[in-house]
């Protein structure tokens, strides 16, 4: 799943309800001993989170046919299948290699490779044009580029020259061999002799490209999942062979190959600019001058000008056509999709509407924004999706400014959820370098309760509470229930800076320019220092210092929890508790029910620990509330 997926939190819990809408009960390793010493029933519980451990595995393998995927992989690249499991990429290029150069007599020098520091040039971003596009922007890409370039230009160890070998078979440049832009690396071409790798790569690519055509006839379900495994297989190998080449502490570097391909890959960019550019234009008969406002590795964004759909896919087509014959087969390039509207960030960030045809959006495409890094707590998540999908497919730029503006007041007067908050991190080294948040808490619990602490390579879930001004975040970070259990304050002004404010930030620039730091200051930012929860006017949680329960002024000692003008108004006082109480044993009741669902069960009671969930911080913290709401309320039944 770390390999093949990018997820918030890898537990089992948290991938099942990510991919298949369910989960097991999470039972506590520490009352794992009391459900088998109890009774049946309790045996029976234990039994099934045994056996879901099992099942819930078997049931992701299946879903995401793992088996079918990885027996395709062997068959393509020549490997033992434990060798997908326990390896990375090279061993696959190298399996490959070694079966294409046994078909051709030739020897695979067995290279000592020391890693270097030596570094090549990447690949092309054309600089971004930062902003909100209401119009569409029309997306080219190129097909499998980089296999294609090394196809096209003959790129391969076994074509490589050098000054010497083309002085003793006296060739000339551009009739027998090429020289690559930029970085000047010669090459044979393919008349005098075809290179091993373009070979293995003109294999993987017509393989793949006969298991999609199969693919796309194919009506049985199991013999559809075996195609699309092997498609996937082909392309994944494919791709693959040019990283290998430039892993310079790898089984065989070559770095003037990888230089060679992204060297070819930025003049192609760049090219696929000019001919766009030059080609549609008022000057030829187009209604706009096309422009490229954005251009990243194989791919170009084009502004055309037109402000529907049907036009910019055509143009798309037509633009892809033409590109196509200005360069080298199989170089091809086609027309994917369009993204209406599109908000662009900067380099490798941006997001759109992403539509194929132009009757229905096939889905919000983001790249590189915050919605699922697992070092930034749910709230980002979810401000972040709920913003976009306020101005992508709503079109409510205001209406995002404006849930923006209120999440962060929330935030600042503690109304947001401390579920929302939780930050989670793997515990993955006993000594760090330097201080973590995660890292301190571990040892500070252990202290607290060795049986219970997180231990190495468990994640360690944290909060950021109140300390003294300048305060680093390590001495910050607490156990979240810890915090809850002792009304510790959050420090909501960490989360705004550190958490919120940058991916916000990142949003609104290119939409409303420096309007955008109204977001971070103003009226939804000043809260008083005051910022206690309170249900219908009353403290939800119990306070150190005597105050009437009432209007909360200070009191002289008295037993009695109200002053003597509040002492009047008890039973009216008493009965708004009692409101309170019944509110928040109706909201913990909800939260118990819907842990019971998920268990499966509506008649045993909820034993799940799994801090993955939102769900259990809420339920513990409504717990909480109910029992400080119901120690107020007898405090005003004695006094009544």
């Amino acid at each position: 799943m770390q390999r093949e997926h990018k997820l918030r939190s890898y537990s089992l819990n948290s991938v099942c309800a990510h991919f298949l809408g369910e989960q097991k009960e999470e039972v506590h390793h520490s009352i794992i001993t009391d459900l088998q010493n109890g009774n049946d029933e309790t045996r029976r519980r234990l039994a099934i989170y045994c056996l879901k451990d099992a099942y819930l595995p078997q049931r992701l393998m299946d879903k995401l046919m793992c088996l079918i995927n990885y027996m395709e992989m062997a068959r393509v690249t020549g490997v033992p299948f434990n060798y997908l499991l326990s390896r990375g990429q090279q061993i696959k290029v190298i399996s490959q290699l070694f079966r294409k150069a046994f078909e051709q007599d030739l020897v695979i020098p067995a290279v000592k490779v020391e890693g270097t520091d030596e570094q090549f040039e990447g690949a092309t971003v054309i600089e971004p044009e930062k902003g909100f596009y209401n119009v569409p922007i029309t997306t080219l890409d190129f097909s499998s580029l980089y296999p294609s370039i090394m196809i096209a230009h003959n790129l391969c160890y076994t074509t490589l020259l050098d000054n010497k070998e083309i002085e003793n078979l006296n060739l000339k440049a551009e009739v027998d061999y090429i020289t690559t832009p930029y970085n000047s690396a010669r090459f044979v071409k393919p008349n005098l002799r075809k290179g091993l790798l373009p070979t293995i790569l003109e294999d993987l690519l017509a393989a793949r490209k006969k298991a999609k055509a199969e693919l796309k006839k194919e009506t049985d379900p199991f013999k559809k999942a075996v195609l699309d495994g092997r498609q996937l297989a082909l392309k994944t190998s494919a791709n693959s062979v040019y990283g290998f080449t430039g892993a310079t502490a790898g089984k065989l570097p070559c770095i003037e190959i990888s230089a060679s391909v992204t060297a070819y890959g930025r003049q192609m960019i760049e090219r696929t600019k000019q001919e766009v550019e030059s080609r549609f234009c008022i000057a030829n008969g187009y209604k706009h001058n096309a422009h490229v406002i954005y251009g990243d590795t194989d791919s170009v964004m084009i502004k055309f000008g037109v402000n529907n759909l049907i036009e910019a896919m055509e143009l798309g087509r037509e633009a892809a056509g033409y590109v196509t014959e200005k360069f080298l087969n199989p170089i091809k390039l086609e027309f994917e999709k369009v993204y209406f509207p599109y908000l662009l960030i900067n380099k490798k960030r941006y997001a759109g509407l992403y539509w194929t045809n132009p009757n229905n959006w096939d889905k919000l495409d983001t790249k590189g924004i915050e919605t699922v890094r697992r070092d930034n707590c749910l709230l980002v998540q979810n401000v972040v999706e709920t913003c976009l999908r306020k101005i992508l497919i709503d079109r409510d730029v205001s209406g995002a400014e404006e849930y923006a503006k209120k999440t962060i007041s929330d935030l600042l007067q503690n109304k947001i959820d401390m579920s929302q908050l939780v930050i989670t991190k793997a515990l993955s080294k006993q000594d760090y370098s330097a201080k973590q948040p995660h890292s301190c808490l571990a040892e500070r619990m252990h202290k607290r309760d060795p049986g219970s602490a997180p231990t190495l390579g468990d994640r360690v879930a944290y909060v950021i509470i109140k300390a003294a001004k300048n305060s680093p975040a390590y001495e910050k970070s607490e156990d979240p229930i810890y915090v809850l259990e002792n009304n510790i304050p959050i420090d909501t002004n960490y989360y705004l800076e550190n958490q919120l404010s940058k991916p916000l930030m990142r949003i609104f620039e290119p939409i409303l320019g420096n309007k955008s730091n109204s977001l971070l200051s103003g009226d939804h930012t000043r809260v008083t220092k005051n910022t206690t929860p309170t249900v219908g006017g009353l403290m939800k949680f119990a306070v150190k210092t005597p105050t009437c329960l009432g209007c909360k002024t200070p009191l002289t000692g008295n037993d009695i929890p109200v002053c003597k003008h509040c002492k009047p108004k008890l039973g009216e006082l008493f009965q708004k508790q009692l409101d309170v109480v019944n509110s928040l044993e109706i909201h913990f009741a909800r939260l118990w029910t819907q842990c019971q669902r998920c268990q499966g069960s509506l008649h045993q009671d909820v034993l799940c620990s799994s801090r993955d969930c939102p769900i259990w911080y809420m339920r513990k913290k409504a717990q909480k509330d109910v029992a400080d709401a119901t120690g107020i309320l007898e405090r005003f039944n004695h006094a009544w």
